[in-house]
């Protein structure tokens, strides 16, 4: 997975982490998680607030 797929993140982040609730979680930390799952291999350095807010919103989507 890229950063660009953030749907794919969001549901793999939803597997990883079925009990924190996407909506309180710091950017630093969903930054730390991404680069954390087994299936992303992107630069660190490539993400930014907004990409960051497309993954919360769609694991927020994810987990309603």
């Amino acid at each position: 997975m890229k950063w660009i797929d953030s749907l794919a993140i969001a549901e793999s982040l939803y597997d990883k982490h079925p009990e924190i609730d996407p909506k309180t979680i710091r950017f630093t930390d969903l930054h730390e998680w991404v680069l954390g799952l087994d299936d992303f291999d992107d630069d660190p350095n490539k993400s930014g607030e907004k990409i960051l807010e497309a993954i919360q919103l769609a694991w927020i989507d994810e987990a309603s």
